[in-house]
């Protein structure tokens, strides 16, 4: 099992593919045993692929210390540093997003080409949904709370309509098959406390390595408003909208294909 045995942290990884070196920042509660994931995707065709369980997740370490953004980002440069990358492409989404703002304004040497999917600067610029309010909401109450937030067409008059299918996405969203793994519930909390701070968009004009800002254009936890807000923040961003919600990559066809574009580019 490849574990990065890094100074503050041992982080769980996978590679995957050949090509420029490609850094992947997953969500919120990512863990790589949950398949399909991003491996299975495109990126590896054109990229040596990193992804990796972050802090408190999935099979990398879980202190129960406080976390902070600066921790996450600082783990994403250590674990480059431990293969040997100076620098790579990076795609962050949602919480993966706010990490790898983090991640290149702390060591902007590190960062090549950046992607910002579906996530949020936080700060002035706005904040992503607050999962931090709703940790009390657990299994098919927490699904059916976050469907319409994770896309805002999904509201009652739709659920009404789509019965089926809704009752698919709650049966979906529930399902957690590490649930009560030790350190879990736990580390999860961690990491939505550190989202909690995420504060990036004083210093985002900072940033200097071509960006594309990738989002949903019905997407309730990163709000089209703070996407229009980032791109006029970052010099040079391109900002893309595309057809659905925070997980318009699954959603729209023509995401993963401009995202490739960007970072060949």
């Amino acid at each position: 099992m490849p574990i990065a045995k890094l100074p503050n942290i041992e982080l769980y990884y996978e590679r995957a593919g050949e090509g420029p070196p490609l850094l992947f920042i997953s969500g919120t509660g990512g863990d790589l045993r949950v398949k399909p994931n991003v491996l299975d995707g495109p990126f590896p065709k054109s990229f040596d692929l990193l992804a990796y369980d972050q802090r408190g997740l999935g099979r990398s370490a879980k202190p129960d210390v406080d976390y902070s953004m600066a921790d996450y980002a600082d783990d994403a440069a250590a674990l480059m540093d431990s293969l040997g990358w100076a620098s790579a492409k990076v795609v962050g989404v949602s919480f993966g997003g706010m990490v790898a703002q983090e991640l290149v304004l702390r060591h902007p040497d590190k960062v090549e080409r950046l992607v910002l999917a579906c996530t949020s600067p936080g700060g002035a610029g706005g904040a992503s949904f607050p999962f931090h309010e709703i940790q009390h909401l657990k299994g098919e109450e927490r699904a059916r709370y976050l469907i319409p937030v994770s896309d805002t067409r999904r509201d009652v008059a739709w659920q009404a309509a789509n019965a089926e299918q809704f009752a698919q996405f709650v049966a979906m969203g529930a399902a957690d098959p590490y649930a009560g793994e030790p350190g879990r519930e736990m580390g999860a909390r961690r990491q939505l406390e550190a989202r909690a701070g995420h504060a990036a968009w004083d210093r985002l004009d900072q940033i200097r390595c071509p960006v594309l800002i990738a989002a949903g254009r019905y997407d309730g936890v990163a709000l089209p408003e703070t996407q229009d807000r980032m791109a006029g923040r970052i010099p040079g961003a391109d900002l893309r909208f595309f057809e659905g919600g925070h997980l318009f990559m699954l959603q729209d066809r023509t995401a993963l294909p401009a995202m490739l574009e960007f970072l060949n580019g």
